[in-house]
């Protein structure tokens, strides 16, 4: 399936950036090792030792007792393995969701993207809530207990929350040189076919091209990869593309509706992968905003805003009159978020960098830097998080509180170690299992000044 990651330039992945190269195998199978399980690992790979060193072993779950085959062993401190073989199962494990993607496969066979589909629901979030709670305290410096929560079904029709299936919106299939249709494997850039996609929502499953391995033709003669997209204000779509294509003046525009709200987008760009992430993330944002710091004429931010969603949330809870400023790298993603917010007076969006757009107002005169005291600063980062030169110029501003939206604990435990250092402390933390079936969480904190 498309990788659970985030599709505009500011998001994650960001497009802009350089993408790693997929780790490759190696042309002879290292050695088999019977291995005993210790815990989960940041990346969603279990930890084992073997005559001391760590291996990181994929498709086990902490207690197992496996067969795995090293597949890298280029490091001294540690190797990556693959489970062939469980020899003694966790009560946890369970037949994997994706029978494409199971144990029983051959690990260069298995399709990627339901890293965890083998593991019990349940223990999938206590999995992700102990990645969290241990990015936090070895990088952040703080001990803070967490529940990862599944999303309110009620928030997302046709979704089962209890296999955690039917939730995917967008889905990203590949086209190898033969003309196989399907995901890459885990782990890799080779096209597996396959005749199902269960995580995708039942749309996106009826217009697959699939059949166990269909082959290009036609229209998708030249195709590199096809999208499926099914926007919740519009009928699913299946778009190809071709190696060569190039992004289009003017792309097609899709609707997302969030409760009565609408929000305009072009059908490639960034939006919320989980049906229900988008209405999960603005009640989210709203509940973790401390209405008694909250200035409505204050220069309020929202920082890596995309299309408006979250700057949505900010205004919907605390009036059309509120101030505040959408900041989007991306041009098209801004201009969409001028007329998603044409609602408020006092909303703008600004196409610029966020790091850049911090440095202007840092160099702006006193009484506009002063404008940013009293502020609520909305932060929804790419994968690799805010970063230093971002979170120590926001700091520097000094805004009366931060609510940061973070998809990926490591990232987020190091931001949090840098507000620390600039005496903003993590007030509250929410944790939402948005990629079910994967390792991916998502996560709303609160940062504040300590007076």
């Amino acid at each position: 399936m498309m990788a659970t990651s985030r599709r505009r330039p500011s998001r994650r992945p960001a497009p802009e950036g350089r993408r790693r190269p997929a780790p490759q195998r190696p042309a002879e199978p290292g050695p088999v090792l019977e291995l005993d399980v210790e815990r989960i690992a940041h990346g969603g790979v279990a930890v084992a030792r073997h005559d001391g060193r760590v291996v990181f072993v994929a498709d086990a779950i902490p207690g197992e007792r496996v067969r795995a085959q090293v597949t890298d062993a280029a490091r001294d401190r540690f190797w990556r393995a693959e489970t062939l073989e469980v020899l003694g199962a966790s009560p946890d494990r369970r037949e994997h969701v994706w029978a494409e993607a199971s144990v029983d496969r051959a690990p260069e066979d298995r399709a990627g993207g339901a890293e965890f589909g083998h593991i019990a629901m349940r223990r999938q979030r206590e999995l992700k809530a102990e990645v969290l709670r241990d990015a936090l305290a070895r990088m952040g410096g703080v001990e803070r207990d967490v529940e990862v929560r599944a999303v309110d079904p009620a928030l997302a029709p046709g979704v089962d929350v209890e296999e955690g299936t039917g939730w995917r919106t967008r889905v990203r299939l590949h086209v190898d040189a033969e003309g196989v249709v399907g995901p890459y494997a885990a782990r890799s850039h080779r096209v597996v076919p396959v005749a199902s996609l269960p995580l995708a929502v039942a749309e996106l499953e009826e217009i697959a091209p699939l059949a166990g391995g269909a082959r290009r033709a036609g229209a998708a003669a030249e195709a590199s990869s096809i999208d499926l997209v099914a926007p919740s204000g519009g009928r699913a779509e299946l778009v190809v593309h071709a190696a060569r294509d190039r992004r289009p003046e003017h792309p097609p525009t899709v609707v997302e509706r969030v409760g009565d709200r609408s929000f305009t987008l072009d059908r490639g760009g960034f939006w919320q992968v989980h049906r229900g992430a988008a209405s999960t993330l603005t009640l989210a944002v709203q509940a973790a905003i401390d209405a008694d710091r909250f200035d409505p004429d204050a220069e309020n931010q929202d920082l890596y805003g995309g299309v408006g969603l979250l700057a949505a949330a900010v205004g919907d809870r605390f009036g059309p009159s509120t101030r505040i400023t959408t900041v989007e790298a991306d041009a098209r993603a801004t201009e969409h978020a001028g007329a998603n917010l044409a609602d408020w007076v006092g909303a703008r969006a600004v196409p610029e960098r966020v790091d850049r757009y911090l440095d202007r107002l840092a160099g702006a005169t006193d009484g506009a830097t002063r404008g940013l005291r009293g502020a609520t600063v909305v932060l929804d980062p790419p994968r690799a998080g805010a970063g230093r030169t971002v979170v120590d110029r926001l700091a520097e501003l000094r805004p009366a509180q931060v609510v940061y939206v973070a998809c990926d604990p490591v990232a987020l435990a190091r931001d949090v170690a840098t507000f620390r250092a600039h005496g903003y402390e993590l007030e509250t933390l929410e944790a939402f299992d948005l990629f079910p079936n994967t390792h991916h969480v998502e996560a709303v904190a609160r940062f504040a000044a300590i007076v």
